[in-house]
């Protein structure tokens, strides 16, 4: 079980404007974004029919149906982007090998339909291997942008175990009464929010215990159950010295 599953973030998250009005702007936006991307296909089908004709030999086809193919990839490509902090730097990146696939695509295809070559094994094959290249580098840049969006899912979690364990012990402290127990709450207080943020999965269960005993000194302080809470926090003490110990061996 790794980190990323047994933690939860806490930043909010903007849901969007669900009225009627956002509603209607979303559609609105699709709408212009599906007109917006017919365009090409209308204007080359367009020029490409009245000034062509229908009667063309294979090569011509072969290339007319690769233009179409690197033109579908290119509106594709938001459905291929990972979610995540940096969705931008994803995005750009695989819209830009997308578009520089279509564009060296198209100027290929119209120049092997204005050639119109009597075979069509060097037109096909010259596309086959555009097309092969541009999912070489399309998913080579998608496994990079998992990994790079993984790496940052485990930093988030990391940072929030010990920002969800200081912002709740500090409540604690905040609404315990007796002197003892404000003084302990404060140094386990002081002890994780100076721990290290960068965490291991080997630590996963540890952390999880710890904020359990989050939990339970939470419970105890405002039951007035001084006793329990003293041992509780005794006990967050030893394992927040436990998993320092340990992130001093494991990194």
């Amino acid at each position: 079980m790794n980190n990323s599953s047994l933690r939860k973030a806490t930043s909010d998250r903007v849901t969007g404007d669900r009225s009627p009005s956002g509603t209607n702007k979303m559609g609105k936006l699709q709408t212009l974004r599906f007109i917006r991307n017919l365009i090409f296909i209308i204007v080359f089908n367009a020029i490409f029919f009245i000034v062509g004709g229908t009667e063309h030999g294979f090569p011509v086809w072969i290339s007319y149906a690769f233009i179409h193919f690197a033109y579908i990839v290119v509106i594709i490509t938001p459905a291929l982007i990972r979610k995540g902090k940096s969705v931008a730097v994803f995005g750009a990146t695989l819209y830009g090998i997308s578009t520089v696939y279509f564009i060296i695509a198209l100027a290929t295809g119209v120049t092997f339909i204005l050639i119109n070559p009597e075979g069509f094994e060097v037109a096909f094959l010259v596309q086959l291997i555009l097309a092969g290249l541009y999912a070489i580098l399309l998913v080579m840049n998608m496994i990079s942008n998992e990994r790079t969006a993984d790496e940052e899912e485990k930093r988030a979690g990391e940072i929030s175990f010990v920002k969800n364990a200081t912002l709740q012990l500090r409540k604690i402290t905040s609404r315990a009464k007796s002197e003892e127990i404000i003084k302990k709450t404060e140094k386990v207080y002081d002890v994780v929010s100076s721990s290290p943020v960068k965490s291991h999965e080997n630590l996963a269960q540890l952390e999880m215990r710890m904020l359990t005993l989050v939990d339970e000194l939470d419970k105890a302080v405002s039951e007035d159950n001084m006793q329990y809470a003293q041992s509780l926090a005794e006990a967050l003490l030893a394992a927040a010295a436990d998993r320092n110990n340990k992130l001093k061996m494991l990194n």
